[in-house]
């Protein structure tokens, strides 16, 4: 039976950082970025509101930033290997993140079959960001069950890794989850735990077992 390997991208694919900070950072805004970071992780304020404010931050972005955040991120090592492994066993892995859709979507380049972030419009901006679409832990169990119906898989046969409080939620309907590089949000809910800066080796845990 086909496995769905669900990955969160903040803090888990890309290690101590998050896409809006590596996107801010083009823009010479990286401090107004984690601070934003910080409110949404204390719960000051929600997707919604982090989506409208990030997006204002961001009135001059075009593409050639959006591509030189993508290839200056600190991924994690061997994604694409890791990947390419699981296509090669029948397996399927997507990416689920609370980031902007215009830059989670890249990741489908590496071998992802398929990759969700929050929807905001095309960049460079000329049109405002629709709240709405600003997803949530919550939304990301909702992006699985579909996702599970497009490879005619389920729940059951589901593994997700993430970091953080935005992953609680799917961690918590899955069999089979790995805390990578995770905050004590995850602390005593996740299968397996990781802490370093190689994907094969967190995925070595599931594979082994």
């Amino acid at each position: 039976m086909a496995r769905l390997h669900l990955f969160d991208l903040d803090g888990t694919l890309l290690h101590g950082s998050t896409a809006p900070v590596e996107i801010s950072r083009q823009l010479g805004l990286e401090a107004e970025a984690i601070a934003l970071d910080r409110a949404i992780s204390a719960g000051l304020i929600g997707p919604p509101e982090y989506a409208v404010q990030v997006h204002t931050l961001w009135a001059g972005l075009t593409e050639v930033h959006v591509a030189a955040a993508f290839e200056a991120a600190p991924w994690l090592t061997r994604i694409r290997d890791v990947w390419a492994e699981l296509t090669r066993r029948g397996d399927y892995c997507a990416v689920v993140s609370l980031s902007p859709s215009f830059f989670v979507e890249r990741l489908t380049g590496w071998g992802a079959h398929a990759a969700y972030g929050s929807r905001f419009p095309a960049v460079p901006f000329t049109e405002p960001v629709d709240p709405a679409g600003a997803l949530s832990a919550a939304a990301k169990v909702g992006i699985a069950d579909r996702l599970c119906a497009e490879f005619g898989v389920t729940r059951a046969d589901c593994v997700a890794y993430g970091d953080s409080m935005s992953d609680k939620d799917l961690f918590g309907v899955v069999p089979v989850s790995v805390a990578v590089n995770a905050d004590r949000h995850l602390t005593g809910l996740a299968t397996h735990s990781y802490t370093g800066r190689d994907l094969w080796e967190a995925y070595e845990l599931v594979r082994a077992a």
